[in-house]
């Protein structure tokens, strides 16, 4: 493959305007929604062949999300990509201000393992929707939904407008030795500066979605076995490989033994710690990461689970207990089945150790006290999260998805995502048939006056 050829063409083609053209915008997104529709039986094939996911998950998980934002597009591009009147300034008299959305040009999408679907597939949509061109590059790792998203799309779309390139760590290196009008990331913060930097030099500008340690904070006036319920699924869901998962627990020491309690119960009623081959629980993506987590696990603060097996890359449902955040659990972001909860007696100090860290991508709060919860979300910098629930946040296309400092660099899905790949091309529009003599010279005294009064 041909990077730079590749290139050149998209740049010929998005400079020809027919990407620019909302119905050859809703036709390709019919289009796209057409050939996923079609090929679900082999979507789900390959998903499962690479880390065992089932077809309910993917669905779920996957799917459906690119379902829903590209029927949102269709219905709202016409009317996001109108221009927008806005009101003009006396100094400016007689005009009309408005501003155009238009497309930023040729997009780089580099998708994530984790969900290699939705990753992959949901800003490659927004990109397209927007009137951009597109090169995808999804991860080589799940290999076998990368090797189908680059049959099914460029089969079924011209290179020189929308092409997937697969390839490791080689081809996204020299990808980003090239010059492209906006970059988009998922993935870890360490690649996220390398993408950052390699942008850097071409002025290139980039979203990047990462991740970080997302805390949840458990109030002694919650719903213990609701909020066990909704933290055990939004955990292990994927097996934890989940970038706005709950990372690690804040518990109020009054309710910690109930709620290990009401963990433990849960994951009893959900999962098998046995069985490896269950199809509401994933494999690990491949054995470095297995390797990895098992080393995170620690016998002397493990409450439950804990059960391993390298041949089928399981790790069972684990939750740790007397965890500190010197713990080697608590360094990085763990993305996996392992739950380390903290109990915390005072709310401050608890708050405080949250703010100590890198700014995550999510935070949970599981509380009735609205003073308790305006708190937190007040106090603590995060991307965005959900009071009383997790992860679901994920689900409104009308909620802004992106990080803040370490866990990201913008945000997409929905409207958020139409605009990130666009720009707003700002427009002051007058007319000839008067034109005040206020800024000409010969300057004088009144003339200041009269300005300084119309701007105020």
């Amino acid at each position: 493959m041909d990077i730079n050829d590749l290139l050149q063409q998209q740049k010929v083609f998005f400079n020809s305007n027919e990407t620019k053209s909302v119905a050859f915008r809703i036709e390709q997104l019919k289009k796209l929604k057409s050939i996923l529709k079609s090929n679900e039986d082999s979507l789900y094939q390959a998903i499962y062949e690479d880390f065992g996911k089932s077809e309910f998950e993917t669905y779920v998980t996957e799917l459906s999300l690119v379902y829903h934002e590209i029927s949102n597009y269709i219905k709202n591009i016409p009317k996001w990509s109108k221009r927008k009147r806005v009101g003009t300034n006396l100094v400016n008299f007689p005009a009309k201000s408005y501003i155009i959305p238009e497309p930023l040009g040729n997009t780089l999408v580099i998708g994530a393992w984790n969900y290699p679907y939705q990753l992959s597939l949901l800003p490659a949509i927004t990109a397209l929707a927007a009137g951009n061109t597109v090169i995808l590059k999804p991860s080589e790792l799940p290999k076998e939904t990368a090797a189908l998203m680059a049959e099914l799309i460029n089969s079924n779309f011209p290179k020189n407008y929308f092409h997937v390139v697969e390839g490791g760590v080689d081809i996204t290196t020299e990808l980003l030795n090239h010059r492209f009008d906006k970059i988009f990331f998922t993935g870890s913060t360490k690649v996220g500066k390398i993408v950052y930097q390699a942008a850097a030099k071409h002025l290139t500008p980039v979203t990047l979605e990462l991740g970080g340690k997302s805390p949840t904070f458990v109030l002694d006036d919650t719903n213990v076995k609701m909020t066990a319920k909704r933290i055990v699924w939004a955990k292990f869901l994927n097996a934890g490989q989940t970038c706005v998962a709950p990372d690690y627990i804040l518990v109020e020491k009054t309710i910690e033994t109930r709620f290990l309690e009401a963990l433990k119960a849960e994951i009893e009623n959900h999962y098998d710690q046995n069985y490896t081959d269950a199809p509401n629980y994933l494999q690990i993506i491949n054995t470095t990461n297995f390797e990895r987590l098992v080393k995170l696990i620690n016998q002397d603060k493990l409450y439950f689970g804990g059960q391993t097996n390298k041949d089928a890359r399981f790790i069972s449902p684990t939750i740790l207990n007397k965890v500190s955040f010197e713990d080697e659990v608590m360094k990085d972001e763990i993305f996996g089945p392992i739950l380390p909860v903290i109990s915390f007696s005072n709310l401050d100090d608890a708050i405080q150790k949250v703010k100590d860290q890198p700014s995550p991508l999510s935070c949970y709060i599981y509380s009735k006290s609205n003073t308790t919860i305006k708190k937190i979300l007040k106090e603590v910098s995060f991307g965005g999260g959900a009071v009383n629930d997790s992860l679901m946040h994920l689900s409104n296309s009308k909620l802004p998805f992106g990080g803040v400092g370490l866990s990201g660099i913008g945000a997409y899905h929905g409207k958020t995502g139409f605009d990130a790949f666009s720009h707003q091309k700002s427009i002051l529009h007058k007319s000839f048939w008067l034109e005040p003599n206020l800024k000409y010279s010969p300057y004088s005294n009144m003339k200041l006056r009269i300005i300084k009064w119309l701007m105020g």
